[in-house]
């Protein structure tokens, strides 16, 4: 059955959440958003393709650090209005130089950070 990127289910902007996992570890990257276009880039290039909201445009992860995420596999959610990115990350994923953007865990009422920079 062919896709169509419309057939998904985005909020009020025309987004919808998709999440980065490490496709060997199952490790959680990242959160970020996509539209319709930037799902349909994503499919076509094989580079993941986020829409920021912050600049009103299309960002290809690791297109300015050179940390790459290239597409292994792209699942959709039950109720298709989330998406999981599964892919090959090259470097750290956060923009702290992080592996994760979840690098810090609530532990004892208190914010532990669990990851350090990469080096």
């Amino acid at each position: 059955m062919p896709f169509d990127p419309a057939s998904l289910k985005y909020d009020a902007n025309g987004l919808l959440p998709c999440i980065a996992q490490d496709h060997r570890t199952g490790e959680v990257l990242m959160l970020a958003w996509m539209n319709a276009d930037a799902v349909a880039k994503t499919l076509e290039s094989g580079r993941v393709t986020y829409w920021s909201r912050s600049r009103q445009a299309f960002w290809i992860k690791g297109e300015s650090s050179g940390h790459v995420q290239n597409l292994v596999e792209l699942r959709i959610d039950c109720d298709r209005d989330c998406l999981l990115a599964l892919v090959e990350q090259q470097g750290p994923a956060c923009h702290t130089n992080r592996r994760s953007c979840f690098y810090t865990a609530l532990r004892e009422g208190g914010e532990t950070e669990i990851l350090t920079p990469m080096a």
